[in-house]
């Protein structure tokens, strides 16, 4: 990308030195496309798809559900969108709260990152849990508590070794994920038209026949309709992280667009083909009735075995997404950490990279927060679990925010939009239709009960972080640092060419307030 008027040109690649051996501080760039798209998948394809479809079709209705994830996959695609014109742009770890810092302000980058991680925070603790629960199925003597920890230190594990390992395990998790979809997709599919070799009663074709319900085709109105939707975005939710691996991922501005185009494709074909399969095959009064639609579907077309196998998929989503999102909240607190806004001893990595220090503190409090569904369930635990919910959709909106304010930036500027590897296609008008569309989905969880403790716990919480940060930091924020490697420590004063890139990254990012003073 070409340097905007009056600043100056960095180098591509940084020097090859002592201090850029363990970057500024380096996350290791080791992960590829087909990564981003596994830890995009494994992040998205969690329990919820597999437990929880059938409560979306009784809802909604079968046509209503089809609907609802059609709508969520068109605002995923448009969120997106804007994702990449940012993560080419910063491609850098924990990349959501860097891109409102950039464009936005400083205070909302710091409430976008405490948000976000404490979204991911309160997820481990419930992944844990509901493993250990379904463990019980074939070992009923172990406690749920023993399964809890052996998860926990199996996911360390494999975040602390190295990004690689990572994403190599994630890929293979979220793979599993995606065999069971597409195996329901196929034989399903099949089904429906009377195809069930596997079956030895060889039901009848259904057709569509189930989409028309005695009481029409939205048997709980436009208003199920509606509030499912709103459930729907946060099943989705994960397909960002993307944007946290940014800074882990080789050639970025090449993969990252790449793996996001990969990523909204494939997450249309599995989530509405397999709610459409889900929906044909099963009455939609009983397809919430049971805790699996999946099991149910398996055991129609004449799957062996269909309980055990699908408890098997459950327990790897539980963990793959547990996988993804301790990773996400490890890249968080060091970014905070290289900000400024958080302890510096979360910047200390291993000679592979790893954030060390931030990893263990985000597992430890993932732990804290299990405990807390156990000891607090109706106050600390109510709060987290509802703050994290809102964080879903206010992140979502942070990302397009910033495009939005980024892209007016540059041009203001006199940036030249043919150097940017990714530009969101549309602009204006898609980054302010995405925020609209997700203000609306805030605004409606008002009218829903089930779901209105998100704005009761999730607004003060954001107006918090505000205020702390102008209070700690003032309105420009702290000064950002280089990160430290407890196997390289490096003194940028002895290396001229890191010290000047240092002075490079640690000036004051542009917000729009003083994008209008100039």
């Amino acid at each position: 990308m070409n340097p905007l008027p009056g600043e100056k040109e960095l180098p591509n690649t940084l020097p090859h030195t002592t201090a850029t051996q363990v970057p500024l501080r380096k996350l290791q760039r080791t992960m590829d496309a087909r990564h981003l798209i596994m830890i995009a998948l494994g992040g998205v394809i969690g329990s919820g798809l597999f437990l929880s479809s059938g409560y979306t079709i009784s809802q909604a209705g079968p046509l209503g559900a089809v609907i609802a994830y059609v709508i969520g996959a068109l605002v995923v695609y448009l969120v997106m969108a804007c994702l990449g014109e940012l993560a080419t742009a910063y491609p850098v770890s924990g990349a959501f709260h860097i891109y409102a810092a950039r464009s936005i302000g400083p205070a909302t980058g710091f409430a976008t990152a405490w948000l976000y991680w404490l979204c991911w925070v309160v997820a481990l603790g419930s992944e844990f849990t509901a493993a250990g629960i379904l463990m019980q199925r074939w070992f009923p003597g172990v406690p749920v508590w023993i399964w809890c920890l052996i998860f926990a230190a199996v996911l360390f594990t494999v975040n602390a070794i190295s990004a690689r390992v990572f994403g190599e395990t994630e890929f293979w998790f979220s793979l599993i994920k995606v065999v069971a979809i597409v195996a329901l997709i196929v034989l399903g599919g099949a089904a429906i038209f009377g195809i069930t070799p596997l079956s030895s009663e060889h039901p009848a074709a259904v057709l569509f026949s189930n989409f028309s319900t005695p009481h029409g085709l939205f048997p709980n109105g436009v208003g199920g309709v509606v509030v499912t939707s709103l459930a729907v975005f946060y099943a989705f939710s994960g397909s960002e992280l993307i944007g946290v691996a940014a800074g882990e991922t080789k050639d970025p501005g090449k993969n990252i667009p790449r793996a996001l185009r990969s990523t909204v494709l494939r997450l249309l074909v599995l989530f509405v083909g397999s709610i459409t399969v889900i929906a044909a095959i099963l009455p939609y009064d009983k397809a919430g009735v049971t805790s699996s639609p999946f099991v149910d579907v398996f055991q129609y077309v004449g799957v062996p075995y269909a309980p055990d196998i699908m408890n098997f998929v459950i327990i790897t989503a539980l963990l793959s997404a547990g996988n993804s999102g301790l990773f996400s909240c490890a890249r968080m607190l060091f970014s905070l950490a290289e900000e400024g806004h958080a302890p510096k001893s979360l910047m200390r990595l291993t000679k592979r990279g790893i954030p060390l220090v931030a990893l263990s503190v985000s597992m430890v409090l993932g732990l804290v927060s299990l405990l807390s569904s156990v000891i607090a369930a109706q106050s600390v635990y109510l709060a987290l679990v509802s703050i994290a919910g809102f964080a879903v959709v206010a992140v979502w909106m942070s990302i397009v925010a910033s495009q939005f304010f980024h892209r007016r930036a540059f041009v203001r500027r006199g940036g030249d939009l043919s150097t940017l590897p990714y530009r969101t296609p549309l602009f204006p008008a898609l980054p302010i239709i995405a925020f609209l569309l997700l203000l609306i989905s805030i605004v409606a969880i008002a009218f829903d009960p089930n779901q209105i403790a998100a704005l009761y716990f999730g607004v003060p919480f954001t107006g918090l972080c505000y205020l702390f940060f102008w209070w700690r930091y003032g309105r420009r924020g702290a000064k950002g640092r280089a990160a430290v490697s407890e196997e390289a420590p490096v003194d940028v004063r002895e290396d001229p060419a890191a010290a000047e890139f240092m002075e490079e990254l640690s000036e004051r990012p542009l917000n729009r307030d003083d994008d209008r003073s100039r």
